[in-house]
């Protein structure tokens, strides 16, 4: 039997214990936010390291160290109907600007877009802290005011503006 010190968890163990998906597990591991091991094809996780990544430090066990701080990160997404590929690419545009302005945060802000021609649909997925999210999201809800001219003719609504949708 192996002793606590040398116990080894997976990707998978981490993340069922944690309550996430695997995918950000193993993007904690890249990012550096949990130390694994690679072994063959898979990240083996240590108990301490474990233990570090969902537990405050306590200042007297360590001196010196800095307490570790607790980290909330907001993933989003964002369902805007009715625009066209020329608005898509505009608002897209405007959204990575915004990314890379951000400079003050701990963390990068991360945008994906995807724009879906056949329905005149566009997804976007934010993951950053929660200011910066939200931020962002104000800033898609001003990009697509009423005299924009983001939307498509065909899709847009009664009133002209056409309809942004969060999921």
């Amino acid at each position: 039997m192996e002793s606590p010190e040398q116990e080894l968890y997976s990707v998978g163990e981490v993340a069922e214990r944690l309550g996430l998906h695997v995918r950000t597990v193993r993007n904690y591991v890249r990012d550096g936010r949990l130390k694994a091991v690679r072994i063959g094809k898979q990240y083996r996780i240590s108990r301490a390291d474990f233990e570090a990544l969902t537990s405050r430090q306590d200042p007297e066990d360590a001196p010196g160290a800095e307490p570790v701080r607790g980290h909330v990160e907001v993933s989003s997404i964002v369902r805007i109907d009715a625009l066209g590929p020329a608005g898509a690419e505009r608002l897209s545009t405007c959204l990575t600007a915004a990314a890379q302005s951000v400079r003050d945060s701990r963390e990068p802000l991360r945008i994906q877009t995807v724009h879906d021609k056949e329905r005149a649909r566009m997804k976007i997925v934010i993951l950053g802290d929660a200011a910066t999210t939200a931020d962002v999201l104000h800033l898609i809800d001003g990009v697509l005011g009423p005299d924009n001219g983001l939307f498509t003719e065909s899709g847009a609504s009664s009133d002209g503006t056409g309809e942004a949708h969060r999921a």
